[in-house]
């Protein structure tokens, strides 16, 4: 309930209440939140005090807006601490839900300068490339694009690229993946990234680079994704 006489805002006890009802499932993804209207009559404040709740919640994730249509409860996304290396399958392992991969293509190239130094091998050496859609209960997160060296990783086919690299490389190969470095940075996607994450051209997505490395520092895999920002965050614990 909205206590009015409570010193913490009214627009935040809203906001709280309706993040409450959303954490519990009684608000679920797509539901219609009621017009700002109903709520200002509901619990007798404004409306500026409702919008500015809304708002907050559009603003954090919780709900979105469709001109013409309404405010809606938005798809919870899923987050990812930045203080572990897993791979994505094991990742949504964890979190119950069903990873899934859509192999775009699979082949040999020879590694141009960019490749190399990330991978530090002689240019025009020889690299697996993998471009993949990576799901998550069969909805798109993910488009990657791996670089892994040939010559170091060796006998990597379609059917393992399909089911889990790291996998491969750790219990197979005995080479121990020991940690990784990874950029992030903000843009919007282009047509091509629209229409594998099947979101519209032009929506935030999440450009993340990223080197690892095995025990002994040899690198092992460099990675380029876009991933869907409205359906993934990136968390770190940090302490000083």
């Amino acid at each position: 309930m909205i206590k009015k006489d409570s010193p913490i805002p009214i627009y935040y006890q809203l906001q709280e209440l309706l993040k409450d009802l959303i954490d519990k499932g009684e608000l679920k993804p797509g539901d219609a939140i009621p017009a700002e209207r109903e709520y200002a009559e509901k619990f007798h404040i404004s409306r500026m005090t409702v919008r500015q709740a809304l708002t907050q919640l559009v603003n954090e994730g919780y709900l979105h807006r469709i001109q013409g249509k309404g405010t809606f409860v938005s798809e919870r996304k899923i987050e990812q601490p930045l203080h572990r290396l897993r791979s994505f399958t094991e990742d949504m392992e964890a979190r119950g839900l069903t990873p899934g991969s859509q192999l775009i293509s699979f082949e040999i190239i020879p590694a141009t300068s960019q490749i190399a130094a990330q991978l530090g091998i002689q240019e025009y050496g020889p690299v697996y490339e993998m471009k993949r859609i990576r799901l998550a209960d069969d909805v798109p997160m993910a488009l990657e694009f791996n670089y892994i060296p040939a010559n170091l990783v060796k006998g990597l086919t379609e059917q393992i690229v399909k089911e889990s690299v790291y996998s491969y490389i750790e219990d197979q190969l005995n080479l121990e993946i020991d940690q990784a470095s990874q950029v992030i940075e903000s843009s919007i996607a282009t047509q091509v990234e629209a229409e594998f994450l099947k979101i519209k051209k032009g929506s935030p997505i999440m450009l993340i680079q990223q080197q690892t490395f095995l025990k002994d520092g040899t690198p092992v895999e460099y990675v380029r994704s876009s991933y869907r920002a409205d359906r993934y965050k990136f968390m770190i614990n940090m302490k000083r």
